[in-house]
């Protein structure tokens, strides 16, 4: 199962949504790849304390590989590496792919993603993919890669006006270049209960037949000592509420066909 976290609007919660399902999916014995794809590297980061050259070999060294093909290129296993986490691997990313990115698309290297990934489904049960914001080659690979699309809201207007805007982004790559890919549900991230404007923009569009999952994720302190500490909630304070949330997101998504 391969699943893409993705929104054209950043600040929503991409890379912590990706990152926490697949820690959680690796705790539950699920032998699970986390692939980021975003410059910025936050994903990378998150469960690995690396960043900038100290980070790893990871995905702009594949999409440099398939530019310029050597005999090492064929070397997959080479692009993956173990977190401090059981069960948990990582693609990591790197500043080298904002670089890359105009060489590839004038390649037409859309599809290259995709190709890795179908070499990896016998080695790993669950792959998740962190995608940057914006619709660009990479966001594009990821979904053309995909099986499911969550999409991340935060509950603000500008975001649900963002939504429209990917919806029909990813229906146009389903058209276009994977008929498999769908909409698995939209992710209420940052929700503040005692707040009145998010629960009217949660009923606005439930009326509108949105697929908005019913587990919310709450707004807390505890995620930014999670990114400052490098651990995904399950290992730093599973029995926190926002843990106990990302859990039941988790359980969810699993129970669903």
């Amino acid at each position: 199962m391969r699943r893409v976290v993705f929104n054209q609007k950043g600040g929503v919660g991409k890379s912590s949504i990706a990152c926490n399902l697949a820690a959680i999916s690796a705790f539950e014995g699920y032998r699970t790849l986390l692939i980021d794809l975003d410059v910025q590297a936050n994903a990378t980061r998150y469960v690995t304390g690396l960043g900038g050259e100290d980070a790893p070999l990871g995905i702009a060294d594949f999409f440099k590989q398939t530019l310029f093909p050597s005999p090492a290129s064929k070397n997959v296993q080479a692009h993956i590496h173990e977190t401090q986490f059981n069960n948990l691997h990582l693609i990591a990313a790197s500043s080298e792919l904002g670089e890359l990115q105009s060489k590839l698309e004038t390649r037409f290297k859309i599809h290259k993603l995709s190709k890795l990934l179908d070499s990896l489904d016998e080695d790993f049960e669950r792959i998740y993919i962190d995608t940057p914001p914006g619709l660009n080659f990479y966001s594009v690979s990821a979904l053309i890669a995909a099986d499911r699309c969550l999409i991340p809201f935060d509950c603000d207007s500008f975001s649900r006006q963002a939504i429209y805007g990917v919806l029909r982004e990813i229906e146009e790559i389903k058209a276009d270049h994977n008929e498999r890919l769908e909409v698995e549900g939209i992710v209420v991230n940052q929700y503040q209960v005692r707040n009145a404007l998010p629960q009217r923009l949660l009923d606005e569009l439930i009326a509108e037949k949105m697929p908005i999952l019913p587990v919310y994720l709450m707004s807390s302190v505890k995620m930014r000592e999670s990114h400052q500490a490098c651990k995904p909630l399950i290992h730093l304070e599973p029995q926190h509420k926002l843990c106990r949330q990302f859990v039941a997101l988790f359980d969810l998504l699993e129970e669903r066909p």
